[in-house]
């Protein structure tokens, strides 16, 4: 869909499918993830390569890169390469819309 934002009034529950249900779910469970969930800190604040996430995250650059396939899949989020080197960024401000929705409901609420 390529609507950049809804508000409650235009949510419907035929755009609630059972494919959309799955696909949220989906999401959900990869953010789910401690490790996941540290890897979109770092990158909360800025563009990273796969070593420096690996080096903050005090962990190999493979189990970061396999986390990151999985954010990846999802479109939470995207990467470009520079020689060898890939870099991870937020796919785009939803994702940085749940991080921050999240947080203020735990701290706020």
């Amino acid at each position: 869909m390529a609507v950049s934002r809804l508000t409650t009034t235009e949510l419907t529950q035929e755009m609630f499918s059972e494919e959309m249900i799955i696909t949220m779910a989906e999401s959900f469970k990869a953010l789910a993830d401690p490790t996941r969930l540290r890897i979109l800190a770092l990158l909360f604040e800025g563009e990273r390569g796969v070593g420096d996430l690996a080096d903050h995250l005090e962990v190999s650059q493979s189990a970061v890169s396999h986390q990151l396939r999985i954010l990846r899949s999802l479109d939470i989020v995207r990467y470009r390469k520079d020689g060898r080197e890939v870099f991870y960024d937020l796919a785009d401000d939803h994702v940085r819309d749940i991080l921050t929705r999240t947080l203020e409901h735990i701290i706020f609420d």
